[in-house]
């Protein structure tokens, strides 16, 4: 059962997200970058106010994800990156991603806070951030 609605061409969309921001990181990273977009378009707080559907997510300016902007992330999205998106969709969560609404890649360390944000964990080349309680409740 779907945590979000969504149409047959948003779990594409999904995918090619997923594989352009993660790919070098695995399935286990791009389920993470699946949470987190998930994570944005359940909730209604931070940034993600009037983000109810994964388009909106995927193409949020600002604040949506560098990979757009690139020309390998409008590559079809093969079989497995749409399992994988469908997964995520269906509500298969991973730590740190399972409460994160951001994620970067940073250089060096993850840092304990990244705007503000606390650090929930990395996965390989990805730090994973998680609001407050407070600010976001329905990502908990």
């Amino acid at each position: 059962m779907a945590v979000i609605r969504h149409k047959s061409e948003e779990v594409q969309l999904l995918a090619r997200l997923m594989r352009a921001e993660a790919e070098e990181d695995g399935n286990t990273g791009m389920l993470l970058v699946g949470n987190v977009g998930v994570n944005r378009v359940k909730v209604r707080c931070l940034d993600f106010k009037d983000i109810n559907t994964i388009t909106r997510m995927v193409f949020q300016s600002p604040g949506g994800f560098e990979s757009t902007q690139k020309p390998y992330f409008y590559q079809r999205a093969r079989d497995r990156d749409v399992r994988l998106a469908q997964q995520v969709i269906d509500g298969r969560r991973l730590d740190p991603g399972t409460n994160s609404l951001w994620f970067y890649r940073p250089v060096g360390t993850c840092p304990a806070k990244w705007f503000g944000q606390a650090n929930s964990g990395r996965y390989k080349a990805h730090c994973f951030f998680i609001p407050t309680p407070a600010d976001c409740p329905e990502v908990y």
